[in-house]
C-alpha cells in the first residue's frame, strides 16, 4: 500500500484527481471503475472542471460502477446511475453507452446479472484504475463485513448500519433499499491500480484496521494489502488512529522523488 496523508479532504480530492487525471491521459482506452457516496463528489467536481476548462477528455473512456442498488429504476433519483449522470456523466463528453453499473432487476437471475457484469469487464480489458471509498465498518462497495475475499459481482444484503447509515438521503416515506448488486472483492483486486479515499474520524477505525489489521472478511477493505498497486488517500482526521503516521509520510515524501522522475504509475 502506498499511504499518502493530506491535511483536508480538499486536499484528498485533488490528489485523486491527479490520478485519475493521468491514467485517462495515458491510456488509449482508459477503462475507470467508479464508487458513489459522498467521498468522491469532490472528486467528479475537480475532473469535471478539468473537462470544462479543456484539460481532460472523457471521449474514449470507460467506466464501471462499483454497485447499483438491487430492484431500482434508472430514472430513480436514488440510483446510482442518477448519482452518476449528476456529479459526472452529464458534464462530461463522455458516451454514456460505454458507462455501465451492476444492475438487477426483481425479474432478474442476480447470479446471470454478475456473471454477464463480469464478462463486460473482461470485455472491456479489465480496469486500469478502480476508485474506492471505505464505510464506517470496513466495506468498499457494499461488501459488507463477512463477504468471502474471493468474491466476485453478485447481489448482497445491506447490514443496518450501512442501510443507517445511507438513510439520510431518503426522505422518511420514501423506499430504502434493502439490497444491492456489488462488485466481489476479488473484482476489485483484479484492478490494474486501486485509489481508495477516507476523510473524517468517522473513517479512522475502519482506515487503521485496513491498513494495520490482519486481511479478515471482517473488514473487506483489508483485502487492499494483498494488492500490488493500491493507493490510499487520507486526511488527517482518517488517519487519526493509525500510530505508524511518521513512517507513511516520511515514505510517501520519498516516493515523491520518484515520481518526479518516472510519474505516478511506477
Amino acid at each position: 500500500m502506498q499511504i499518502i496523508i493530506l491535511e483536508n479532504a480538499q486536499q484528498v480530492a485533488s490528489n485523486a484527481a491527479q490520478w485519475v487525471a493521468e491514467v485517462i491521459k495515458q491510456k488509449t482506452n482508459p477503462v475507470l471503475g467508479l464508487a458513489t457516496g459522498s467521498t468522491p463528489i469532490s472528486l467528479y467536481k475537480l475532473l469535471v472542471e478539468q473537462h470544462q476548462q479543456a484539460q481532460l477528455s472523457f471521449e474514449n473512456v470507460t467506466t464501471f460502477n462499483l454497485d447499483e442498488y438491487h430492484n431500482i429504476e434508472a430514472e430513480n433519483a436514488q440510483s446510482y446511475r442518477s448519482f452518476m449522470k449528476e456529479n459526472l456523466f452529464d458534464h462530461v463528453n463522455i458516451d454514456q453507452e460505454k458507462t455501465f453499473l451492476p444492475t438487477c432487476r426483481s425479474d432478474q437471475n442476480p447470479r446471470v446479472q454478475g456473471l454477464a457484469y463480469e464478462e463486460q469487464i473482461k470485455n472491456a480489458g479489465g480496469i486500469d484504475l478502480q476508485i474506492l471509498g471505505i464505510g464506517a465498518n470496513g466495506h468498499i462497495g457494499f461488501n459488507e463485513p463477512t463477504s468471502s475475499l474471493a468474491s466476485r459481482t453478485r447481489i448482497k444484503t445491506l447490514t443496518k448500519q450501512t442501510l443507517q447509515d445511507n438513510s439520510r438521503l431518503f426522505k422518511k416515506d420514501e423506499y430504502q433499499p434493502t439490497m444491492a448488486m456489488t462488485m466481489g472483492i476479488a473484482t476489485i483486486l483484479d484492478a490494474r491500480y486501486v485509489l481508495l479515499m477516507a476523510t473524517g474520524k468517522n473513517k479512522a477505525a475502519a482506515v487503521k484496521q485496513m491498513i494495520t489489521g490482519p486481511v479478515t472478511a471482517m473488514c473487506p477493505a483489508s483485502a487492499l494489502q494483498m494488492h500490488e498497486n493500491a493507493i490510499i488517500l487520507i486526511d488527517k482526521d482518517a488517519a487519526s488512529e493509525l500510530t505508524e503516521q511518521e513512517y507513511f509520510q516520511w515514505a510517501n515524501q520519498e516516493h515523491q522523488k520518484i515520481n518526479q522522475t518516472f510519474g505516478l504509475f511506477i
